[in-house]
């Protein structure tokens, strides 16, 4: 009975592992695929938006850390945008490099740039919250320090805020700078097939689970309501995403509005990175479970068990993985022997399907960048690397959640890749 027990639980193990991959990346391309059937193909070339009913004025806020290396990049992008009002708040956080002074010389170029200076880390929060607080227009573009936006993003995300009055967010299509190395290469085709992809699936379905905080078009009607950006969240973006459409506000996704990001190129800075990003996904798993007790946050629940099964599916890999280690030097019970952690037929099947759905996502992403195909034989590197990454980040991220307790966010200069 013990053994028969221990080969139904080791086989549901084995199944959860193997199934749960792969009915998600056909839920995903079946979700982007009728997002772009429905919706995207519809739209003109990306570079010719449609002229808007009219044009209210936008504050772009920019927080800053330490981002010397890039601002001056950032800010010309931003003086480039094709939009007829707007102001660039750029907010230096406690900067300890040269920062301020780069900042406080771009705003004597531009009457349209005003600085706010913070004399200590307050984290990235705080600095949009401050920046917020003296804006002068009632919707904001925020963007990282370090983003090159496209001229026409404006006018691509201010079209969903104008549509209704429920729209509170519009999230851009940010793109890979940094392809210097095989890690960069590979992100090139996850934030297509990850980031792009899933966006639209889950806007198929509804919601979606973040924005994307390097790049995000908000009303500061939704902001206010939402009680504005939380300084104890990891993952602002993560945070604010779930705290408004708890409040029944729209969040949208823009393809078209571009913004090109640096990502790290080194396994300690991804590491750091995507280690933040699952403490981020934990938080809303803890503090956002009352989305089973209300009808009216029905349409969260889809996003909530996606990433609820997220975390499971990394645990249960895990747990393939000790039992695998854990028989090499111990002798189990014939049902939990795991031979290999190699590749068979499974590691085909799921290795075909991954290459599947990175065809599609870059194919639905090839109007907007060229030459992404290129990039599409580095992607059979994913599941093995990144895989295996997410797994183990999801396991430290949630005790540290736990012991962490309430503490407020602070910087900590990024890893920003190979740059020339």
């Amino acid at each position: 009975m013990t053994d028969l027990f221990a080969f139904d639980a080791l086989g549901l193990l084995f199944g959860f592992t193997f199934y749960y991959p792969l009915f998600m990346s056909y839920l995903w391309m079946c979700g982007g695929l009728f997002y772009y059937f429905h919706y995207e193909r519809r739209d003109p070339a990306f570079d010719q938006p449609a002229p808007l009913p009219s044009y209210p004025g936008v504050s772009v806020l920019v927080p800053c850390h330490n981002e010397a290396a890039n601002i001056r990049d950032t800010v010309a992008a931003l003086r480039a945008i094709d939009y007829p009002e707007y102001e660039i708040l750029l907010i230096d956080d406690g900067s300890t490099d040269e920062t301020p002074q780069i900042l406080e010389a771009l705003a004597g170029e531009d009457m349209r740039i005003r600085v706010i200076h913070l004399a200590r880390n307050q984290g990235k929060a705080v600095g949009l919250n401050t920046a917020a607080a003296v804006a002068r227009f009632d919707f904001f573009l925020c963007i990282d320090g370090d983003s090159i936006v496209d001229p026409h993003c404006l006018r691509w995300m201010m079209r969903h805020l104008l549509s209704g009055p429920r729209v509170g967010a519009v999230t851009g299509n940010p793109r890979i700078r940094t392809r210097s190395t095989l890690l960069g290469r590979i992100q090139v085709g996850e934030f297509s097939s990850i980031i792009g992809l899933i966006k639209r699936a889950q806007r198929t379905y509804g919601k979606v689970f973040t924005v994307s905080g390097v790049m995000v078009c908000l009303r500061r009607a939704a902001l206010h309501h939402a009680g504005y950006w939380n300084p104890e969240a990891l993952t602002e973006d993560i945070d604010i995403s779930w705290r408004l459409q708890m409040r029944h506000w729209d969040v949208r996704f823009e393809p078209n509005a571009l913004c090109w990001i640096l990502m790290p190129e080194t396994f300690k800075g991804l590491w750091r990175q995507r280690l933040r990003w699952a403490m981020g996904g934990t938080q809303v798993l803890f503090s956002q479970h009352g989305v089973f007790g209300k009808w009216r946050h029905r349409r969260m629940i889809p996003v909530y068990l996606e990433y609820f099964a997220s975390v499971l599916w990394a645990y249960s890999m895990a747990g393939v993985i000790a039992l695998f280690l854990l028989g090499q030097v111990l002798p189990l019970p014939e049902p939990l022997q795991i031979s290999t952690l190699l590749p068979g037929w499974a590691g085909l099947v799921i290795g075909t399907t991954c290459l599947m759905q990175f065809g599609v996502s870059m194919f639905l992403d090839s109007r907007y960048e060229r030459g992404l195909g290129r990039y599409y034989y580095w992607m059979i590197w994913y599941p093995l690397a990144f895989w295996f990454l997410s797994v183990f980040t999801t396991l430290v991220a949630i005790p540290k959640v736990i012991l962490r307790g309430s503490r407020r966010a602070r910087w900590k200069s990024p890893d920003r890749g190979l740059q020339p």
